[in-house]
């Protein structure tokens, strides 16, 4: 597989790691109720981000207008890169998860390529992100039993408690070494999981 690194653009707001939220998502998820098998394969491409990468994507997922309007903005100033791109969106109306990702170019074209999916994705967030976040929870689990998912010069995987409070259960976080450094694996989800359990997806 491969990997690309971007560094982060000063100015750009980055999701806070590990806390992404639908409060300020726009308009109503659909009504469609999804199946923990069917969120896994939601997130199966994105599970093993590193958290603020991870939360980024899924807030922006949430905006998929903007996702496409943001990709096409990326297509025609293929020259503004750096600090220049904080600059240059500020006229943009768009979300801040949605900026941010104009400097992460492979991620932000994957999402505009498979809109249906990030539509998807970001109704699924909507709706329930608890389970989205236990799912990505279980995925990485499966990839680190796998031997798929392990600290690296590019990023940390820890285990920690979900919360401060006593006897809760452990969750794998995922951070870039370098906080000023996004770092975007890339890895074949029907293979780095292991054996995946759900023919149906």
């Amino acid at each position: 597989g491969w990997s690309v690194l971007y560094a982060i653009p000063a100015g750009l707001a980055q999701t806070p790691a590990g806390a992404p939220a639908a409060a300020t998502a726009p308009a109503t998820a659909a009504t469609q109720t999804f199946k923990p098998e069917e969120l896994e394969q939601l997130v199966a491409p994105i599970a093993l981000y590193s958290d603020s990468l991870l939360a980024q994507v899924l807030m922006a997922s949430t905006y998929p207008l903007e996702i496409a309007l943001a990709a096409r903005w990326a297509k025609e100033h293929p020259d503004v890169k750096g600090d220049a791109v904080s600059k240059a969106l500020a006229a943009e109306d768009w979300d801040a998860s949605v900026k941010s990702l104009v400097a992460v170019p492979t991620v932000l074209e994957m999402m505009n390529e498979k809109l249906d999916w990030t539509q998807k994705l970001g109704d699924a967030f909507l709706q329930d992100q608890k389970g989205v976040l236990d799912a990505v929870q279980r995925l990485r689990t499966k990839a680190k039993e796998a031997g798929n998912l392990e600290s690296s010069k590019e990023q940390v995987v820890k285990t920690q408690p979900a919360s401060s409070a006593p006897n809760t259960p452990q969750v794998i976080v995922i951070e870039s070494s370098d906080p000023e450094v996004i770092y975007v694996p890339a890895y074949n989800p029907t293979v780095v999981y292991g054996a995946w359990p759900y023919p149906a997806y």
